[in-house]
């Protein structure tokens, strides 16, 4: 048996150790992530962009870090958010213009037929959704998706978007913005749509947000007071090349960081890539069906058109010297609050 001196030595050394583990938890900026290329790639990137008097350092004016939201910061599957409001938003629609309720594609949508609503043709969902995102005020529509967003639940885990962030990724824009970088949504959804909860749930404000945008109209109400109506006119597609020709309109420079997760990202990936000094340019890898989903067709995983991720896109990728971020192999842990899949 040891003695007391000797006890109080192992009490001593097993306190150390925890305050130890304690220290380095601390001091990991990415603790969710695996000791894995992907996560020192975030930690090298952000030392030596920071680092003054560093070969690579970027002023604090010029850090800027762009994220796509479906897909790289939550989760896609089976179908968008957005679209998921826009289909429950038909039934409101319906009430207000009763002729619609006999009409396709919104008979098929009111019918609840998950099946028959998958195989819409994207000209009539867009039908949809032209039809549910415009036609109202900007303060209303910005009223309805926060209505919605704060009961609406995921088909697969029964809980809200908002608990189905990749806790990861919040790691990575808290760790950017603790470094001086800002933080903006670029995404293929629609602004109006994610401005309305990116700073709740993401912190990043709605002059932040770079999406597909709808032409608004300025009016006047019957009291005269003035408002915007959403009008079914595109502005800007936000997706493909018109990622970073938003960018371009919308920030007014070129990323030094940023990250997606299909093919609907890759021009945004180059053009950060293309600039001078150090970029990182990053994509999410599906490839956890137990955890969340496995998609891509990329690396023989299942095809999907939800956020697909091509071997072209994973190739360039690997040429270009971009970091794929496998889900399964470098996260620790998938979302903020933790799920049990059904």
């Amino acid at each position: 048996m040891p003695t007391l001196t000797a006890f109080t030595r192992l009490l001593a050394l097993g306190a150390l150790l925890v305050l130890g583990a304690a220290a380095q938890a601390a001091t990991d900026p990415l603790p969710s992530w695996n000791q894995w290329p992907a996560k020192q790639a975030i930690i090298d990137f952000v030392q030596n962009t920071t680092t003054q008097g560093g070969q690579q350092f970027v002023p604090p004016e010029e850090r800027i870090a762009t994220f796509d939201q479906d897909g790289t910061l939550w989760v896609s599957h089976p179908m968008y958010s957005q679209v998921m409001y826009c289909l429950d938003q038909v039934p409101n629609l319906v009430e207000k213009k009763p002729h619609l309720k006999d009409v396709e594609p919104f008979k098929t949508v009111l019918s609840g037929d998950r099946e028959a609503i998958a195989k819409l043709p994207m000209k009539e969902l867009e039908e949809v959704l032209a039809a549910t995102l415009t036609g109202m005020s900007t303060d209303e529509f910005q009223a309805e998706v926060k209505e919605w967003i704060a009961k609406a639940r995921d088909p697969r885990w029964h809980r809200p978007f908002t608990e189905l962030t990749y806790q990861p990724m919040q790691e990575v824009l808290h760790y950017l913005r603790d470094n001086g970088y800002k933080t903006f949504i670029v995404t293929g959804g629609g602004q109006d749509f994610v401005r309305v909860y990116s700073n709740a749930i993401y912190g990043i404000p709605p002059e932040q947000v770079v999406g597909t945008a709808g032409v608004t109209k300025y009016a006047y109400d019957k009291d005269g007071k003035p408002f915007l109506i959403k009008e079914p006119k595109l502005l800007l597609n936000d997706n493909n090349a018109g990622k970073p020709e938003g960018i371009h309109l919308m920030i007014g420079q070129r990323p030094q960081a940023a990250f997606g997760n299909s093919t609907g990202d890759r021009q945004m990936l180059e053009y950060t890539k293309a600039g001078d000094g150090a970029r990182l340019s990053m994509l999410v890898l599906h490839d956890d069906a137990e955890r969340e989903y496995a998609y891509g067709p990329a690396q023989g995983l299942p095809d999907t058109k939800i956020g697909t991720f091509t071997q072209a896109l994973y190739d360039e990728a690997k040429k270009e010297g971009w970091t794929v971020i496998s889900m399964k192999n470098d996260w620790k842990r998938i979302f903020t609050v933790e799920q049990s899949p059904n």
